[in-house]
């Protein structure tokens, strides 16, 4: 059996003494702490990534931010830099063993592409995901909440049910499958795959990848015969009149891309902010006094407990200064999300959560969901069933409480990810 990622990636912490890498167990288990240690130490600080290979962190808001919407920074270094192949992910791929085929499915994703490719994708898809279109969606959000918590007791043993696993991942596996256009019977596997390619373990990646592809493909096939108006439909449409400009690789990868990234962060950030208001019961009791709070609610969940706490990396493509340190052409960054969320020099105490820190209307004060060209797509879905799912969740069960003390919550030991495996809780 292969070895699991924390042991094999973290045999390289330690070997640069002054380099934090990635993979070091402090960091991954207090990301707030550790982290935060970088960015006192400097605006842009040297260290390891996954495989070792060297990048720069950037820690701190402002910085994040500049580099977020600076174009010279960008996430191919393959296309953008003169055909390099400077692309650690694309080593791990291989030293993970996966299929050379298999890996364009994961490298050519959206989030992997720069303009002029990236421009042309996210218009694509980006009409699903308009203001008015996610309005109207909220009706059926909350009809899917409202049948999931009606039966949330029935999952219970000992009185004890997990939040995770009968409310945070079927509300936005639900509604994401629905707009893309997954049929139900598919729509438990579908959250095993997405657990499995999150999880950075070789033996999952390898049964489930070809299996999601294969399965992928035969969607597009089936659906080109009985076209609908959901967005798998419209991309089939795009992909037959365009004259080739999306091919099918492209297309399977972004239905691949839409369904597991429009429902795995928001699981988590459904299950983080539950646990953090039950941990702040001061906070709590507000929201539930205040249900107006709940869209200055979420965005605050999202800088204090957000599930994603670092960018994929982007490379430098040409010689740039970023806050006084030279990054040459090629170079890696990685923008620590997760510092630049706490950072004392943008926000009053950021160690405390304040549901009220985020005024309302204000543009978005955290960058929890990015910013710039590659701002997250699904954010306003997200905000919207994040903001359903707490609402509801705590309104039909207001004395819900944790089952077990809160240093007893398990998570899995993934750098830069911010999940809980479960939440036991009783209603």
């Amino acid at each position: 059996m292969s070895a699991s990622p924390t042991s094999a990636l973290s045999a390289h912490v330690g070997k640069h003494p002054g380099e934090p890498n990635v993979m070091d167990p402090a960091l991954i288990a207090d990301p707030v702490t550790g982290y935060g240690a970088l960015r006192e130490q400097g605006p842009v600080v040297r260290g390891r990534f996954f495989d070792d290979s060297p990048v720069w962190f950037v820690t701190r808001f402002d910085d994040v931010r500049e580099v977020l919407r600076d174009q010279r920074f960008v996430n191919n270094p393959s296309g953008s830099l003169g055909g390099t192949d400077n692309n650690p992910v694309s080593r791990l791929m291989e030293t993970m063993g996966l299929p050379e085929e298999m890996r364009p499915y994961l490298l050519g994703s959206i989030l992997n592409h720069d303009a002029p490719d990236h421009t042309r994708l996210r218009r694509l898809v980006s009409r699903a995901f308009t203001a008015r279109k996610i309005t109207d969606l909220r009706p059926r959000v909350e009809q899917i909440a409202d049948d999931l918590l009606t039966r949330l007791p029935e999952h219970a043993e000992d009185g004890v049910v997990d939040l995770i696993q009968h409310f945070a991942y079927p509300l936005p596996i639900t509604v994401i499958c629905e707009l893309v256009g997954i049929p139900e019977a598919d729509r438990p596997q579908w959250r095993v795959w997405g657990a499995d390619l999150v999880s950075m373990e070789p033996e999952r990646l390898a049964g489930s990848l070809p299996a999601l592809i294969d399965h992928v493909h035969e969607l597009i096939r089936e659906r080109r015969g009985a076209l609908t108006d959901d967005l798998l439909s419209e991309l089939i449409r795009t992909h037959d009149d365009d004259g080739g400009r999306l091919s099918d690789v492209e297309m399977a990868t972004m239905v691949l891309t839409l369904v597991v990234a429009g429902h795995e962060t928001t699981a988590h950030l459904i299950g983080n902010g539950t646990a953090a208001l039950l941990t702040h019961p001061d906070q709590l009791r507000l929201l539930q006094s205040e249900p107006a709070l709940l869209p200055r609610a979420v965005h605050e969940l999202m800088r204090w407990c957000g599930p994603a706490q670092m960018t994929q990396l982007r490379y430098a493509s040409e010689d740039i200064e970023l806050a006084g340190t030279p990054i040459r052409k090629g170079e890696a960054v990685q923008l620590l999300l997760v510092s630049a969320n706490f950072d004392p020099r943008h926000y009053d105490d950021p160690t405390r959560l304040d549901l009220t820190r985020h005024p309302a209307g204000h543009a978005e004060n955290h960058v929890g969901f990015g910013h710039g060209m590659h701002y997250c797509l699904g954010a306003s879905l997200a905000r919207q069933e994040g903001e359903v799912a707490l609402g509801k969740l705590f309104t039909r069960y207001p004395d819900v409480s944790l089952a077990v003390r809160p240093d007893r919550l398990e998570r899995p030991e993934l750098p830069g990810l911010w999940r809980l495996t479960s939440l036991p809780l009783r209603l």
